[in-house]
């Protein structure tokens, strides 16, 4: 038989993360934050001094979802930080490519939003309206960036991203900043989050 390929990564943690069969036991905040925040959206493809990584789209991404659902749980708030989680360890794909590499790229992200989800006491599936929600979120902060730092003209963004209403976006901007600031925000709107909904470790 053909000798199996490893499949798991170190983390700094100390964790062993079986990329193909994650498990919440092996899933810390401190390792998806740093992963997050060292890893670019637009393949790095902006300007600025410091790429945009990950972790400071999923906070804006999260403040979004909060300004169009206002009322909504810490508990889907949290949903909503964590929804490009699995990113720490399989990157950001643009969605072109992600569309070429087929289903594999898909599975892998729902087997690892699954672990990540449990961990933080969430349903490993969101209720499809929830997910939606964050979705709109998503496309209205691609928008912001692809205008503000990825050199799309309006008319672009518009036609790729739908165009936000504007109180929606009012007085928000796109933040590059270094990563290890970035990576403690992210950690700390975590524990936030998670004392809001009341299961703070």
């Amino acid at each position: 038989m053909p000798k199996q390929q490893r499949a798991w990564q170190r983390m700094l943690s100390g964790r062993r993360l079986d990329l193909l069969d994650p498990t919440p036991v092996d899933i810390e905040i401190e390792d998806i934050a740093r992963g997050l925040s060292f890893v670019a959206r637009w393949n790095g493809q902006t300007h600025g001094d410091w790429g945009y990584s990950v972790a400071e789209h999923s906070l804006l991404v999260e403040t979004l979802f909060t300004r169009i659902n206002p009322g909504t749980s810490a508990r889907w708030r949290l949903a909503a930080l964590l929804h490009d989680a699995p990113e720490y360890v399989i990157g950001d794909m643009i969605s072109p490519v992600k569309a070429a590499v087929g289903p594999g790229y898909g599975a892998l992200d729902e087997r690892l939003t699954a672990a990540i989800h449990l961990r933080y006491g969430l349903p490993s599936v969101l209720p499809a309206p929830i997910k939606a929600a964050i979705k709109k979120a998503d496309r209205i902060s691609a928008w912001m960036e692809a205008v503000s730092i990825a050199g799309f003209s309006q008319t672009e963004a518009d036609r790729f991203f739908g165009r936000p209403e504007r109180q929606v976006i009012a007085g928000l901007e796109i933040q590059l900043r270094p990563p290890f600031v970035v990576r403690q925000d992210f950690v700390a709107r975590h524990a936030d989050l998670l004392e809001q909904i009341g299961t703070a470790p």
